[in-house]
């Protein structure tokens, strides 16, 4: 059996499936703590990569390539497979789960969930919005990063975050179509530049759509190559639109000066909708109708809040 590689067992670990908006929350809740971190990627093997983590006999069995004792003071778990993994640890560590981890919240030192997850308990930690890694200074930071390359599109400036589909949502040609078609109207009716950038789970289709619309109108579309502008799009922006399959990115979208519109799609997600009927209710949020719209906003974060909470809960 391989080990993993040689660590400092007083750093907390970070632990989760390899999906990047795991590790993003759990990351900024250790980043926000102010706690140094290591990232511990869970790759059980065939046939319990294809199984529900909480089915799982013994847990720790099916990842002992990368969790293995000794274990350090704190883990920090997010997703169903972290959240299966440290509810098997003895409680020798302090375990915070990030995310519901439909298994008993009592199996944890501490659980930070979502408010659309309707769960709460003593050792409950309920936020507004999805943990995440957008903070002043880095907004800042990518601001001077970025200014120069998003000089030449003209101001105001709309980014545009897309997802896509999911088993809830769906962000097909025939959706993307019309995201495009609006798109490509906003900015040659209000006179705004749009820059875009597309995820891993965004159909090339869709992607390659909004990229020929934008054409015409002087418009920018990522195409992967060289580092990723999110965050510089994120800390420019003078609106953003965010398709609403992801709580995430809409999160992230809210913790920056710049109004936030959410792009609708076909589908339902009861927990979504709790989620932006509260984005709604505060005033961060408003849906996208293809025009250019600003609105007096604050930055709504909850990350630092959450990461406050838990050093005082745990007295670390």
């Amino acid at each position: 059996m391989k080990s993993p590689p040689m660590s400092d067992f007083s750093i907390p670990w970070v632990v989760s499936e390899g999906y990047a908006g795991l590790f993003s929350q759990a990351v900024g809740l250790a980043e926000r703590a102010g706690l140094p971190h290591e990232l511990r990627v869970l790759k059980p093997p065939a046939p319990w990569k294809w199984i529900t983590a909480r089915f799982w006999p013994d847990p720790l069995a099916k990842v002992a390539e990368t969790i293995q004792a000794p274990f350090p003071p704190l883990l920090i778990g997010a997703g169903g497979m972290g959240g299966a993994v440290l509810a098997a640890l003895r409680r020798s560590s302090l375990r915070v789960q990030v995310q519901n981890p439909r298994i008993d919240p009592a199996r944890f030192d501490l659980v930070v969930v979502n408010h659309h997850d309707e769960m709460t308990g003593p050792n409950v930690i309920v936020t507004r919005t999805a943990l995440h890694r957008v903070t002043p200074q880095r907004l800042a930071a990518e601001a001077e990063r970025w200014r120069d390359h998003f000089a030449p599109y003209r101001r105001p400036l709309v980014a545009v975050l897309l997802g896509g589909s999911n088993g809830r949502y769906r962000l097909d040609r025939s959706v993307g179509a019309k995201l495009a078609a609006d798109l490509a109207g906003m900015a040659q009716r209000d006179r705004v530049g749009i820059v875009v950038t597309p995820s891993r789970r965004t159909d090339p289709a869709v992607t390659e759509l909004i990229r020929e619309a934008l054409r015409p109108h002087g418009g920018w579309v990522w195409d992967f190559l060289g580092d990723n502008p999110y965050f510089g799009m994120l800390a420019l922006a003078d609106m953003i639109v965010v398709t609403q399959d992801s709580v995430s990115m809409i999160s992230e979208a809210a913790a920056t000066p710049a109004p936030v519109m959410f792009a609708a799609l076909p589908g339902s997600s009861r927990r979504q909708g709790i989620f932006l009927r509260m984005m709604m209710n505060e005033g961060r949020i408003r849906p996208f109708a293809g025009r250019f719209v600003q609105w007096p906003v604050a930055p709504l974060d909850d990350t630092l809040k959450a990461a406050t909470e838990m050093r005082r809960r745990l007295g670390i």
